[in-house]
């Protein structure tokens, strides 16, 4: 009797049917058989480590740069200190950014080093993750060249966040003064829009940095249109990760231990979520149909030629005497035929 073919389950036929869910049990197996916890555990600890030195750096040349400009200077602040769920939070990274533009001439070059040390600490795990999230395989390079390219990297993606920030911040003080200048600011109508504008802006601010995060970290580049919509949806999943954070981290720093360590522990929480879903957004990526590495057939084996040559054995008794006989007989019947 032929052995009966046994049916696919639940989840394989939701799988076939549903080809979103392929992709995300697909991304999530990618992220697990490329150790994502551990990866996201590593980039947590120099996130914490590099945040206060590079904010101070940041906002000691922002406050150069705009000293003339002080509510432009307060609407970039604003954009990056809400980008955190928690007041508590939010609240010490203001102390930071208020201590930063306060003592911007006393930053130094201690401060400068201690924040390109953390810095490249943190691209480098950063681009590492990435790298083995994409399943690319890690060139070796020489350290000098390799700590170049983590600090270029570095830069590329501060000026990509204060583009992206700055875009938030600056078009939501252009629309409040529009809709000042029409004399419409305080209507109900008024404030849903710019909520829908600030939402708006948001979403395009992160979207430009999972887009540059995804396409330009990894170790090998990939191309833009291969990250546009792992990008949108990171900018997406990013916003929402944030509105429920606000109730999971306002839960946590409630805690006893939050009494003890402070809104340390909710910025430790945040960050680790943080990084792990940037990693899963990228494994997420990289499962695209179109970003699928195609398994090139590996060549045969070359054939070998070897001639082989074979000997006859001596002729035994047997054979000896069969051959004299026929010898004999192909004789006589010669003979009779004369």
């Amino acid at each position: 009797m032929a052995e009966r073919t046994k049916a696919p389950g639940l989840l394989a036929r939701l799988r076939q049917r549903h080809e979103w869910l392929d992709r995300l049990i697909r991304a999530a197996n990618r992220y697990q058989s490329q150790y994502g916890d551990y990866y996201a555990a590593a980039i947590t600890y120099f996130s914490v480590l590099a945040l206060v030195p590079l904010l101070m750096i940041a906002f000691a040349i922002a406050g150069f740069v705009l000293g003339g400009n002080p509510d432009l200077l307060a609407q970039l602040r604003n954009s990056i200190t809400t980008a955190v769920p928690n007041p508590a939070m939010s609240q010490m990274l203001n102390n930071v950014v208020d201590q930063a533009i306060g003592q911007a001439g006393a930053v130094g070059i201690i401060g400068l080093v201690a924040a390109l040390y953390s810095g490249l600490s943190w691209m480098t795990n950063l681009r590492e993750a990435l790298t083995a999230l994409w399943t690319q395989e890690p060139e070796q390079q020489p350290v000098l060249r390799k700590y170049v390219s983590d600090l270029l990297s570095l830069i590329g993606l501060g000026l990509a966040m204060g583009i992206s920030f700055g875009i938030s911040a600056v078009g939501g003080g252009v629309g409040r003064m529009l809709l000042e200048l029409a004399g419409i600011d305080d209507t109900p109508f008024a404030r849903a829009g710019l909520q829908v504008l600030a939402t708006l802006l948001s979403l395009a601010a992160s979207w430009l940095v999972f887009l540059w995060i995804l396409a330009r970290l990894p170790r090998k580049p990939v191309s833009l249109r291969s990250a546009v919509w792992g990008a949108l949806f990171g900018a997406v999943g990013f916003e929402i990760l944030k509105q429920v954070g606000v109730f999971y981290l306002n839960s946590v720093t409630g805690s006893p231990a939050a009494a003890a360590f402070g809104p340390i522990l909710g910025l430790l929480v945040f960050s680790y979520l943080t990084s792990r879903f940037i990693l899963f957004v990228t494994a997420w990526t990289a499962s695209a149909p179109e970003n699928q590495e195609r398994a090139v057939p590996s060549p045969p084996e070359p054939a070998v030629i070897r001639p082989v040559v074979q000997t006859r054995g001596r002729t035994g008794p047997a054979a000896t005497a069969s051959l004299f006989g026929l010898g004999v007989l192909a004789g006589l019947a010669w003979r009779r035929r004369r």
